[in-house]
Parts: structure tokens; C-alpha cells; sequence
């Protein structure tokens, strides 16, 4: 079992983005210290929800701080991005780091960011897997080129090439899976998921046995589909009751919940369901590690045991607070991570 911090630079009421940014920065170096496996950043625009716009700028960061831990972006936004431009960023920064970055990749959703950066919803709602077939050929292949609906030019050479690491075909490359439509695709492409903390175990073996299950009707051979490894991500809260766990998250999180989902603005104008911040709360503290070390860690093993998830992004600074979720980190590791070995 690995397991890592979700990052998302969350800005808490009261707070500025520096300071956001700046915890974010402490927590990688307080998860290397702990002897985690990954920091995992999180990417955003316009929105106190978290302040990291570009996670593989942030990432470029860190592992320059850093000197063991991976890195991975949680997830890069492909429909408001040219998946040449991120290819080449995660090939520079895979073969800088010495393998170290891992490439997260996911939709987005349909918010005003692509009416910003030019995009068009079209990228949203159509484009992609012309967009994510590109990026990844981009990863694997020595020339490349585009004819498709949305980026069409002439073959180009690829520099630098992701695969000249030793002993590496390029960085890792994860997507984020919300649907059963994304799992498919995930399955297709071969590609490990990322799911999110609002689903539960039961919705997430659900999803990993539909994952299994098309890689397999695919031709994929079962040794293959088996070394494949998913991420869950969730949220950690350690103390020494679980009633004071529970109760750090629940005077912290409602707040910068209800500020950055409100700060989600369609492109479009369409209406999308809106979560009741306190409920979220309390729901992402019956999911997941929130409570003693011991609670802890057993929710994580019975996550491991019904879904087959061997990875973990866990959200560490939910109290808001930047002394709290450097001790939060460093009790994962001292604390919990002996109890799953």
C-alpha cells in the first residue's frame, strides 16, 4: 500500500493565496520527511476552493525541494490545456526529476475556464479523447502529428523524449474517472484512475471491477489489469479520539467548502447540483482515515481490501490551519503507516 497527500491549496476563510500556496509547499516537505509515498497537487482557477492554477508549474517546485518523494498532479485539466504543451511539460519534468512526476489528467467539468482560455465547451463535452490519445502519443512516440477534428498539424519531432530515462517509457499517466463512460476510457487506454473523495468503497469497487472487466473484454491479459494500480483519494485527520478528529474538520471545512464550491461558474449558464457543505463534511468524515491512528489505518486497509485500491491521496489540511497539517502529516507516517505494514 502507498500512500501520499492530496494537496489543494486551499484558501480558508481569512486567508490569503500566499499562504495557501506556502502550506502546500511545507506539506511536501513535512510528507518526505514522514516517509510518504506521494504529494499529489490539485489545480484550479478563479476560485478560493484552491489557489493552484497550474499543478505541473507547482509540481516543477517541489520536486525540486524534494529529493525522494513523487510528485503528481491531481489533476491537470486537458480541456483547457494543448496536450502538446502538457506532454512536453510532464516529459521535462519526468526525465528533470528522475522519474519522480507522475501525470494526472482528468475533464474538468464545464466552467468558465473555457470560455478564458478559448477552448470552447466543445472541448468538454466532445474532445477529450482526441485530446488525451494525442498526449499520451506524445509520451510514447518519437514524431507526431494531428488530424483530427480539433488539432490538426504536420509531424513534428518530439524533444525532449519522455522515454529516454533508463529503464522507462515515460512518466505515469493517471485519469481521473467520475463516470462509468471515463472508467471505460481509462480501461481502454490502460490507465491506472483516480477517484474521488466523495465516493464511497462500494461505488469505487464498482468502478474498478468495470475497469477490470473492459481491460479484460480488450484482450488485456489478467497479469497486466493486476499490476495496474488506482488512486483513491480521500481526506485524513488524525487526533487522539475521533470525536476531536471529526470535530477539527467540522469547525474548518464547511466554510472554505461553501465559499469555493459557490465559486464554480458554468460557461454556459447551464445549472449544476449544488452539496451542502456541512453534509460534506460529515460524509467525507464517515468515508474516510478521520480519527485515531488505529481507526485510521483500518479504514484504509478495508478500503485496499474491497476495491483492490493499493494507492492513497489523502487531503491532510483540513483543519486550515498550517501547524496542524504539518502535524497531521508527520502522525500518518509516524503513526499509521506502521499499523498498514
Amino acid at each position: 500500500m502507498r500512500v501520499g497527500v492530496f494537496a489543494l491549496s486551499a484558501q480558508f476563510p481569512g486567508q490569503g493565496h500566499l499562504e495557501a500556496l506556502h502550506r502546500t509547499l511545507r506539506t511536501a516537505g513535512a510528507a518526505e520527511a514522514a516517509g510518504l509515498d506521494a504529494v499529489w497537487l490539485a489545480e484550479h482557477h478563479f476560485m478560493p476552493y484552491g489557489v493552484c492554477p497550474q499543478a505541473a508549474t507547482l509540481a516543477a517546485m517541489l520536486l525540486g525541494r524534494t529529493r525522494r518523494i513523487g510528485v503528481g498532479t491531481a489533476v491537470s485539466v486537458l480541456p483547457t490545456a494543448h496536450p502538446v504543451t502538457l506532454g512536453e511539460q510532464a516529459a521535462l519534468l519526468h526525465l528533470t526529476s528522475g522519474g519522480r512526476f507522475t501525470l494526472g489528467i482528468g475533464r474538468g467539468g464545464p466552467w468558465q475556464d473555457l470560455e478564458v482560455f478559448g477552448t470552447g465547451v466543445g472541448a468538454y463535452e466532445e474532445g477529450f479523447p482526441e485530446a488525451l490519445d494525442l498526449l499520451l502519443r506524445w509520451l510514447r512516440e518519437p514524431r507526431v502529428g494531428a488530424d483530427g477534428p480539433r488539432f490538426r498539424f504536420r509531424e513534428v519531432p518530439v524533444v525532449p523524449r519522455a522515454d529516454e530515462l533508463e529503464e522507462s517509457s515515460g512518466p505515469p499517466v493517471v485519469i481521473a474517472c467520475t463516470s462509468p463512460a471515463s472508467v471505460r476510457l481509462a480501461a481502454q487506454r490502460g490507465l491506472p484512475m483516480l477517484l474521488g473523495m466523495h465516493c464511497g468503497d462500494e461505488e469505487k469497487a464498482e468502478m474498478t471491477a468495470l475497469w477490470r472487466n473492459t481491460a479484460l473484454a480488450l484482450g488485456r491479459s489478467p497479469e497486466e489489469v493486476a499490476q495496474v494500480a488506482h488512486v483513491s483519494a480521500g481526506v485524513v485527520q488524525l487526533a487522539d479520539t475521533e470525536r476531536d478528529a471529526v470535530e477539527t474538520l467540522s469547525k474548518a471545512m464547511p466554510e472554505w467548502l461553501r465559499q469555493g464550491l459557490a465559486a464554480h461558474v458554468t460557461v454556459d449558464g447551464r445549472v449544476r447540483p449544488k452539496r451542502d457543505a456541512d453534509a460534506y463534511t460529515e460524509l467525507l468524515c464517515r468515508l474516510h482515515p478521520v480519527g485515531t491512528p488505529r481507526l485510521c489505518a483500518d479504514r484504509l486497509a478495508a478500503t485496499a481490501e474491497r476495491t483492490g485500491i493499493s494507492r492513497f491521496a489523502l487531503l491532510a489540511e483540513g483543519s486550515g490551519d498550517l501547524t496542524g497539517t504539518e502535524l497531521n502529516v508527520a502522525r500518518l507516517g509516524s503513526e499509521v503507516l506502521p499499523l498498514l505494514t
